[in-house]
């Protein structure tokens, strides 16, 4: 059986993010190339692309709004889109910066979490539930590991609630 490939198309629209994350292409194609080669996800099809922008805060705020109705910035949106196979994912540098700042986290780590969450969702996980949100971030925090990055749903020493 043929390995299953993703092509991953990058756009860099905000330049802050190569300042802040020096690797951020071959970083960014890393995780989502960890992700998709766990066999505990969903089947994902081969030749499967994703399209990964990252924007900056008036970016994700126009593109909530456009598919969501949602005036307002968000860390990361994930989209179907009928011209790549799984879809986009555009991520927001000023919202991503401030949490990773909040959450005492790393930038880069924070970021990395928020490519895998958008990627997550493309392929159909969810956290609208409590069961579906445990599993979504089970294998959040378990590809996460992998990569030798904490888990992310822990603040200052107490799991996310």
């Amino acid at each position: 059986m043929p390995r299953a490939t993703l092509k991953i198309d990058i756009q860099v629209d905000c330049a802050d993010w190569q300042a802040a994350w020096p690797h951020l292409q071959r970083e960014s194609c890393l995780i989502l190339r960890r992700a998709f080669g766990r066999r505990d996800l969903i089947c994902v099809p081969s030749g499967s692309e994703v399209a990964l922008v990252f924007a900056d805060d008036e970016r994700l705020k126009a593109l909530n709004f456009q598919f969501r109705g949602k005036r307002v910035s968000t860390n990361v949106l994930s989209f179907p889109d009928p011209d790549i196979p799984l879809g986009g994912i555009a991520i927001a540098f000023e919202t991503v910066k401030r949490e990773a700042q909040r959450q005492g986290k790393s930038f880069v780590n924070h970021s990395k979490h928020m490519i895998l969450h958008g990627f997550l969702h493309l392929l159909g996980y969810d956290h609208i539930n409590p069961r579906a949100a445990r599993l979504m971030e089970g294998l959040e925090i378990a590809i996460l590991s992998d990569m030798s990055i904490s888990n992310p749903y822990i603040l200052e020493g107490k799991t996310r609630g």
